[in-house]
């Protein structure tokens, strides 16, 4: 059974992967998908901040192909694998489904995330950057992203401005951070790619300054690193 679903991840990564071919220039939420339009909205890192999916795809098909092929009846890769391929199925419709429905999508990226998290805390102790690192750094920046999503709805359909929403969703994304930071004590790569999300946010809020959203990023960068495990990857 274990190498079966070693093969039903490597299969779900490929197509997770591919996932971008598949959908014709999908640069995030348009604005008009929303009742309530969102143009450069707070919430939202700077755009350089999603090259980081390029690093994602690699490293989870890598760790993928490695664990199929060396690992795949290695009982210290099992536990992990059921619930990272829920996540990754989910994944391979999400961008057709946010074409379309910001709603939906902000539904399923939450089931990512949920799943993604249950197979970081479920990771074993051998082949760090092949088993752990991958699963860390996807889970980080759907950390954000999940955080980024609540933030555009809540503003999106008039629930409330801008600034606040972006402050409410900002807060619970690192609350989620700072708690799996603080219980996982291991893969600092995961409050690393969150850190990533925050500089990108800080970036985005420089330029008019949003002292209130910049500040609040800056500050949860300070929380991470102080909890950030100091077992080595």
């Amino acid at each position: 059974m274990a190498r079966i679903w070693s093969i039903l991840v490597l299969v779900a990564t490929l197509a997770f992967a591919a996932s971008p071919f598949l959908v014709d220039g999908f640069n995030g939420f348009r604005a008009d998908q929303f009742p309530v339009p969102q143009e450069n909205p707070p919430v939202q890192p700077a755009g350089y901040a999603f090259a980081i999916w390029g690093l994602i795809y690699a490293w989870l098909l890598v760790g993928a192909v490695f664990g199929a092929l060396r690992r795949g009846d290695d009982a210290d890769w099992a536990a992990m694998r059921p619930p990272l391929f829920v996540s990754l199925a989910v994944g391979t419709v999400w961008l057709p489904v946010a074409m379309v429905s910001p709603a939906l999508a902000t539904v399923l990226i939450w089931v990512m995330l949920g799943a993604a998290l249950v197979a970081l805390f479920r990771v074993g102790d051998t082949d760090r950057w092949l088993q752990q690192t991958p699963v860390a750094i996807y889970a980080g920046w759907l950390t954000a992203a999940s955080a980024v999503s609540v933030g555009l709805m809540l503003a999106g359909y008039g629930v409330l401005p801008q600034t606040p929403a972006a402050l409410l969703a900002l807060t619970i994304g690192l609350i989620i951070a700072v708690v799996v930071q603080f219980r996982l004590h291991r893969a600092p790569s995961y409050g690393i790619t969150v850190i990533w999300a925050l500089v990108g946010v800080i970036v985005a809020n420089y330029q008019p300054l949003n002292i209130a959203v910049a500040g609040l990023a800056v500050l949860g960068i300070f929380a991470i690193l102080a909890l950030r495990g100091t077992d080595t990857e």
